[in-house]
């Protein structure tokens, strides 16, 4: 594996916006660890003298007071706006210049250029000037970025160009002036606003991730070259205002100390061989609280289903046909419900009913209706919506295929611990051999039964684990919050028990009650332990819970009820008879 040049006292970096606020923290930290030089870039002039108004004054009211008087002296109304907008500029005046010296007070060497990196020509210019004192550039760190915080249809064209021109025309100029094939380093301050997005910020998350993008692709270009896009969270200054920071200390939001992030950067520049181009320092941003409609709502989300689109459900055939599995309406319902209200989880899916189930018989595409009706809230917290998925038969008529009530919450409760369960180190059945012999029917993205380790007429414990289904193989149901393809193991246990003491196969009719506390994951182990409620050689009723081996609970399923019929057998066609998907190709 190739070695990155290292960063010593011959190092020159141009940083944007490095004047100023964070990333002249940054800056002086770099200059502390590794005595380099620097060509500082910003907007604001240091030209001319510090007025004589201002000298020797330092206090915020005073400072305000002397421009003031001397703004009346000069003829001019000492408005609110103009007092504050020249104390800005002298405060940024003040803020480079002490930027300046901290790095020389710190063993290195920066050169200040007033400078738009917007426009190019002025841009290499000035580049061209400074390098003549520090020497040729070996890095960038492009740290300059804007703000124009609105919900996005409230956004104008200048808006999105101030925020998205400086990020990304910025870069564009920086790598024209100093060509990456030349450079030892490229560091990129993008945002996890970028990597995960956030309300509010679609122009600057846009921007962000063009950064993220553009690291990927100069990395795999110029692998000699060390490339990081650090995609921050919130520091703890720069742009987090007290309120700012109080409303992410409500929503358990940490923000970034300055010596913690500026440690941070300096590590990934000690780093002497490549590791991931894409850092993220900080957890996603939370939802903004946004007031909802007074009025109950109502909504229609029309879905035109496509078989060919949907690659797993190859891996859910009955007598030779897909069908869409029952959990999956679920997951269609949740994942409905959360894109119309960002910030809200399914907490509960309750009287999940099966009408007419999806059978898809051809490869012919249809329309389907998700229909929300809005029947219980509890201020913001809490949403309940009755749902129902119907289509047009050719008759124009309606057909009901199934029904649900989706309760939304802000914030999931703490999932609970399974208590009295010890897992045996036995199994009494192999995963592998009920998919074989008809047990179970499913293909590659629904075989994550391992082992049935215990079954008895009140109860059975089976340990699980699903391998990745790839995002293409789950189409148009894909795992957001809920994990279909993984539930839909958690109930395989009722198959497990039917075929077990009445030799017959079954088929899920309702679920009364499906609680959702966290994501059950791909390629990892889970535990369901089932709970038999009623049962007889017509069906069954149980309750099934999935947990992970600290007995943490994930989803719970409660009044699940099948239908059992030794008729059924012979539509149970063991998956590598019937055709698969491939799943986690």
């Amino acid at each position: 594996m190739s070695k990155f040049k290292p960063v010593d006292t011959n190092s020159v970096f141009a940083v944007s916006g490095g004047g100023r606020g964070i990333t002249a923290e940054c800056v002086v930290q770099i200059a502390h660890h590794f005595r380099c030089k620097f060509i500082l870039l910003g907007r604001t002039s240091l030209s001319g003298e510090e007025p004589e108004w201002a000298r020797g004054c330092f206090e915020e009211a005073e400072l305000k007071k002397k421009f003031a008087a001397h703004l009346t002296a000069q003829g001019e109304k000492p408005t609110p706006v103009k007092v504050q907008k020249g104390l800005d500029a002298l405060q940024a005046r003040r803020e480079i210049s002490k930027t300046v010296r901290r790095v020389e007070e710190e063993g290195g060497q920066a050169v200040y250029l007033s400078v738009d990196i917007t426009d190019s020509q002025t841009l290499k210019q000035a580049l061209d000037k400074a390098q003549k004192i520090t020497g040729a550039v070996t890095g960038i760190i492009h740290g300059a970025g804007n703000l124009a915080d609105k919900l996005i249809e409230n956004k104008t064209l200048a808006d999105f160009e101030n925020v998205f021109t400086t990020k990304v025309r910025g870069l564009i100029n920086l790598l024209e002036c100093l060509p990456p094939n030349k450079l030892s380093e490229l560091v990129l301050f993008s945002s996890v606003a970028g990597f995960f997005g956030n309300a509010g910020q679609a122009d600057y998350s846009m921007a962000n991730e063009v950064l993220n993008k553009t690291a990927l692709l100069v990395q795999k270009q110029q692998p000699e070259c060390r490339v990081i896009s650090l995609n921050w969270g919130p520091w703890d200054g720069g742009m987090v205002t007290p309120a700012l920071r109080e409303f992410y200390a409500r929503r358990g939001i940490h923000v970034i100390p300055v010596e913690d992030g500026t440690q941070r950067l300096v590590d990934a520049l000690e780093t002497d061989t490549p590791g991931s181009t894409l850092v993220v320092v900080g957890p996603p941003l939370p939802e903004p609280e946004r007031a909802l409609p007074t009025a109950p709502q109502t909504f229609q989300l029309r879905r035109r289903l496509d078989p060919k689109a949907n690659p797993f459900l190859v891996d859910h055939r009955i007598g030779g046909n897909p069908v869409l599995p029952a959990i999956c309406v679920i997951d269609w319902v949740a994942n409905a419900c959360e894109q119309l209200f960002p910030g809200y989880t399914m907490y509960t899916s309750i009287n999940n009913r099966v009408f007419k189930g999806l059978v898809f018989e051809t490869d012919e595409v249809n329309d389907y209706t998700l229909e929300l009706k809005e029947i219980e809230r509890e201020g913001n917290d809490k949403l309940v919506f009755e749902a129902t998925i119907w289509s047009v038969n050719e008759k124009g008529k309606r057909l009901y295929h199934y029904g649900a009530r989706c309760d939304l919450r802000r914030k999931l409760p703490q999932p609970p611990i399974v208590e009295g369960i010890k897992i045996p180190q036995t199994s009494v059945l192999n995963g592998v051999d009920l998919y074989r012999d008809g047990t179970l029917f499913h293909g590659p993205a629904f075989q994550g039964v391992r082992r049935v380790l215990s079954v008895e007429r009140e109860s059975m414990l089976v340990e699980c684990y699903l391998p990745a289904v790839s995002e293409k193989t789950q189409g148009q149901f894909p795992v957001q919050n809920f994990n279909p393809y993984a539930v839909d193991v958690q109930l395989q246990c009722m198959l497990i028990w039917a075929r077990h003491f009445y030799q017959a196969g079954s088929l899920p009719l309702s679920i009364q009650h499906v609680e959702q506390y966290r994501t059950i994951p791909f390629d990892k182990v889970y535990y369901a332990a089932m709970q038999v409620q009623t049962s007889s050689e017509m069906g069954l009723i149980a309750n099934v819970t999935a947990f992970d081996e600290h007995g943490v609970v994930y989803t719970r399923i409660n009044g699940a009820e099948v239908t059992i019929s030794q008729r059924l057998n012979s539509l149970f066609v063991p998956a590598e008879l019937a055709g698969t998907t491939g799943a986690t190709n």
